[in-house]
């Protein structure tokens, strides 16, 4: 659901009465992933995808149903091999949906429309729904932020309700010590918040499974943890004409990028206007002095050793989601050995992707760019990097990295 948490978030404050599907689980070749997501309001209007396309017209019409009787429900759709005209996913997946409706009144609303302002603001915030369980839990929904800070709704404490030191807040409904939760065993939030956060100190989205009592035995019961996250971070080391064709191909992707040179002659705004921040500095120095995180993505256009040298040094020590270099494959094995001479180990060194990009047979900027891209997807979702034709590989990978974008997801 958040997904799409712009456009709901200014529904939610328009007053609108809508009902949101979202993909709960999947199975096979299924086109979307957990958190994926289809709302339709009172007029009609639908905004979103569960599935691409084949059964977008069924789920629609789910959602109007909800607004109309205020159920709750989860409906699976698959693949009909017996009936060439029944609702279906033509790929041969399963997908499982959970429909919501988000009505004045509605008790799910002013989690969800707190959910969907941290979403729609760039905040961090992972929000867990039940979606199989006890009739009475299914659809109940609890809001995770990092910490206490800029709570939203009647009742926040703006402390750790479970002596925890991080000063969550969970939100729901209840009017318990926390605003709101799920209202089942009192041990059940703090058991869903704990792995709520687990979910969105990672910046991923998935389903898990706890006792309906918080406990990992007993009766189960199934949420969907949707983390919304801000953009993971590329950072261009270089500012030469192959970089500009990168910050686009990284704006394209969802990421917040940074520029990075010592010469200010090049780092400059009419070179690079798409580019979220540009920073004169030695590549290494601001590196040191800057925040990167397990998303992150080291991209070093530099190949100037006075410049790669002490910069791959310290990346190749961080933990980022990917380092890559450019340079001739000349330039790679003299880095190497300078690298080594630096006391880089041979562990540190396979991280690095060099020479940086996948073999595409590129030559202009924006077709290097795109080679660069594509290894940052493959490396990210764990692809290969191969035609997929001929290939007897997943079309849709379920691991690696989270996606570059406000919501991850975990398999």
């Amino acid at each position: 659901m958040l997904d799409i948490a712009d456009e709901l978030d200014r529904w939610a404050g328009q007053g609108r009465d809508f009902a949101v599907a979202t993909v709960v689980a999947v199975g096979g070749s299924a086109p979307r992933q957990p958190g994926a997501a289809l709302a339709v309001d009172r007029e009609g209007t639908a905004i979103g995808s569960v599935s691409g396309g084949c059964v977008e017209g069924a789920v629609y019409e789910l959602c109007r149903q909800a607004l109309e009787d205020g159920a709750t429900r989860v409906e699976r759709f698959g693949y009909s091999d017996e009936d060439a005209f029944a609702v279906g996913l033509t790929c041969g997946g399963v997908i499982d949906i959970l429909v919501t409706p988000v009505r004045s009144g509605d008790p799910a609303r002013p989690v969800l429309a707190a959910a969907l302002a941290t979403a729609a603001a760039g905040g961090a915030a992972a929000l867990a729904r039940v979606t199989d369980g006890p009739a009475e839990l299914l659809g109940r929904a609890l809001l995770v932020r990092p910490d206490g800070a800029d709570e939203g709704g009647p009742g926040a404490t703006g402390g750790d309700a479970y002596g925890g030191g991080r000063g969550d807040v969970y939100e729901g409904g209840r009017g318990d010590a926390y605003e709101g939760g799920f209202g089942g065993h009192p041990e059940l939030d703090r058991t869903a918040a704990a792995e709520a956060r687990a979910l969105l100190d990672q910046g991923r989205t998935g389903t898990l499974t706890i006792g309906a009592e918080g406990s990992r035995c007993g009766r189960p019961l199934t949420l969907l943890v949707e983390s919304s996250v801000p953009p993971p971070r590329m950072i261009v080391f270089g500012a030469i004409d192959f970089a500009a064709a990168l910050v686009r191909a990284g704006k394209f992707l969802g990421y917040h990028v940074t520029v990075c040179d010592a010469r200010p002659v090049f780092a400059t705004a009419a070179r690079f206007p798409e580019a979220d921040e540009l920073v004169v500095e030695w590549p290494h120095r601001y590196l040191a002095a800057t925040a990167v995180d397990a998303r992150t993505v080291l991209c070093v256009l530099t190949h100037d050793a006075k410049f790669d040298v002490p910069l791959l040094e310290a990346a190749l020590r961080l933990p980022v989601a990917y380092v890559g270099a450019m340079g001739s494959r000349r330039t790679h094995l003299q880095r190497n050995e300078r690298l080594r001479e630096a006391g880089v180990t041979e562990l540190e060194l396979a991280r690095l992707h060099s020479p940086i990009g996948l073999d595409l047979g590129a030559r202009t900027p924006e077709e290097t760019a795109l080679s660069i891209a594509a290894e940052i997807v493959a490396v990210r979702r764990g692809g290969s990097g191969a035609p997929l034709t001929g290939a007897h590989t997943p079309i849709h990978h379920p691991g690696g990295q989270p996606p570059a974008g406000r919501i991850g997801s975990v398999a």
